[in-house]
């Protein structure tokens, strides 16, 4: 009798699994997806959905740290080269072997994909040329000592030379070629508005729990909580500031939150001399140089900022002040670089110096959708600005129109950010600050040209170091540099917080990717 009621439990057990697994799991985001291309656009929306469809010879786990994917292992040869041993066994969606000439195909793929906004060159530019040894192993050549390859390559899905050659972003965006060796498949895509994906069941890597995700994009912050207590949707990211309390108090849902690699900044016009776009004088003339090349201007623009109000009355504490990359306790952060308290005072005064007493006129543009209460820290901002003389308007719009226009270096300011994938400051350091430089895959986000030689000398530096203790010296040294001289100005680093049902789980990441992979039933 005992043996037949276990047996029953059991059986009931991979029932109720197998009814788990067998489910749909509905998700609501709150940043839009560019693009399905997962070369297009290195943004966090992007990159976290290419991880579900795509896989990388190397990923990061929740914490950062690196882990085999579709490479088994990894060592240096001598001074100048990595080889890679893959994974056998692995094949894309449509039935194509991963074999070596794939990732040879990726690299070359990579700096020729058309109209780029954010290029992942900046993860490639270190390898000189790849030597294919056999089916599944390779050689990277890199010119000289770089240790962070491992790092970088952690962030480049590889696509299948065969499906892929020719290929073009819109062939993604159509569905046409959205194909990897990720846990799921695409089977439908409604730009700006859903995804479907299938469970990929011929997945090398262990089995997800759902068979399909319904991945809807709520980029509405009310509407997305609303969704979520409606029952309407499972799980949602970006939960709003003003939700947190009450729904930490609320039987029906359940949170899970963990310190970001994302901090808010906000970049400058630093590419012209003369007259800037959205600046001009008080009566609404253009100015004939553009103040924001003065440092004494950019000075003042950072003093004048309040970021401990900004996160105490905005961010409604979920998250902490900062004016630089990486937070406190991370590899690359520099201790004596402490976020400024603000003073209007000295502002000013900065802004009569260098010849504006009476101030000037300037447009803050920003996005309205994309960041956690991203319109209101830009209101604020202008806010303080226009206190110290800097009479600010502020112009926010959907992330997509924003960025574009941003890309294309149409604005004087505006309200940005970048999430830190590797849990060190390079690739920040190198895309947000580095002088752009297409081909060497340095600056991709730098999207107000800040241009500096003694920055751009102590990273590269830094990126030849071998020895950790130097190389994270070399970074700090870099770090002070762009900060000192106010290339962008930080203000905060957020927190992520998700939200869900009760009878879900889920596995929060510093990197505040949101992955269906990562949910899974309660208890399970």
């Amino acid at each position: 009798m005992k043996k037949t009621l276990m047996g029953a439990a059991a059986a009931a057990a991979a029932l109720l699994a197998a009814g788990a697994e067998a489910q749909t799991l509905r998700m609501g985001v709150g940043a839009q997806i560019t693009s399905t291309d997962p070369h297009f656009h290195n943004i966090s929306p992007n990159n976290a959905f290419a991880s579900m469809v795509f896989d990388n010879l190397i990923e990061t786990d929740a914490n950062a740290r690196l882990v085999a994917r579709l490479a088994e292992s990894w060592r240096p040869v001598g001074q100048d080269a990595w080889e890679f041993k893959l994974r056998r066994g692995v094949r894309f969606h449509n039935g194509q072997d991963f074999t070596a000439e794939d990732v040879v195909f990726t690299f070359e793929r990579i700096p020729r994909v058309v109209n780029s906004p954010g290029s992942f060159r900046t993860y490639t530019q270190g390898v000189q040329s790849i030597e294919v040894v056999d089916s599944h192993t390779i050689r990277f050549r890199t010119g000289g000592p770089f240790p962070l390859l491992p790092v970088n390559l952690a962030q480049v899905p590889m696509l299948d030379r065969q499906t892929h050659e020719g290929a073009a972003t819109e062939d993604f965006n159509s569905g046409r070629v959205a194909i990897g060796t990720g846990p799921f498949r695409m089977a439908a895509h409604r730009p700006g508005e859903r995804i479907d994906l299938e469970r990929f069941d011929g997945h090398w890597g262990d089995r997800p729990h759902w068979q399909r995700v319904d991945y809807r994009m709520i980029t509405n912050d009310t509407s997305r909580t609303a969704a979520l207590l409606a029952g309407d949707v499972d799980f949602i990211d970006q939960v709003p500031t003003t939700d947190i309390e009450r729904l930490r108090h609320d039987q029906r849902v359940r949170l899970t939150e963990i310190d970001s690699l994302r901090f808010i900044y906000f970049a400058m016009d630093h590419m012209r001399d003369g007259p800037s776009p959205f600046i001009t004088d008080n009566d609404g003339r253009p100015l004939p140089r553009n103040p924001l090349k003065d440092i004494r201007v950019r000075q003042a623009l950072t003093l004048a900022i309040d970021r401990h109000a900004i996160v105490a009355r905005v961010m409604e504490g979920v998250a902490s002040p900062t004016t630089q990359l990486m937070p406190e306790g991370a590899f690359g952060y520099v201790p004596d670089l402490v976020a400024p308290r603000a003073d209007p005072e000295r502002a000013r005064a900065l802004l009569a110096e260098a010849g504006y007493p009476n101030g000037f006129r300037i447009t803050l543009h920003g996005p309205n959708d994309r960041y956690p209460n991203d319109a209101r820290i830009a209101q604020a901002v202008g806010q303080m600005w226009t206190r110290v003389g800097v009479r600010t308007q502020v112009d926010v719009a959907p992330f997509a129109s924003f960025v574009a226009r941003a890309s294309r270096q149409e604005y004087s300011a505006f309200l940005v950010s970048w999430g830190s994938s590797t849990g060190e400051p390079s690739s920040g350091l190198r895309s947000v600050i580095a002088s752009y430089d297409r081909a060497r895959g340095t600056g991709s986000v730098n999207r107000g040209r800040y241009s500096n030689p003694q920055f751009d000398e102590t990273l590269a530096r830094a990126m030849r170091e071998l020895d950790d203790g130097r190389r994270e010296a070399l970074m700090q040294e870099a770090t002070r540099v762009a900060i000192n001289d106010v290339g962008i100005i930080p203000t905060h680093l957020q927190r992520n917080v998700w939200a869900m049902r009760q009878g879900f789980a889920h596995t929060p990441r510093v990197d505040e990717r949101t992955r269906a992979q990562d949910v899974r039933p309660a208890g399970n």
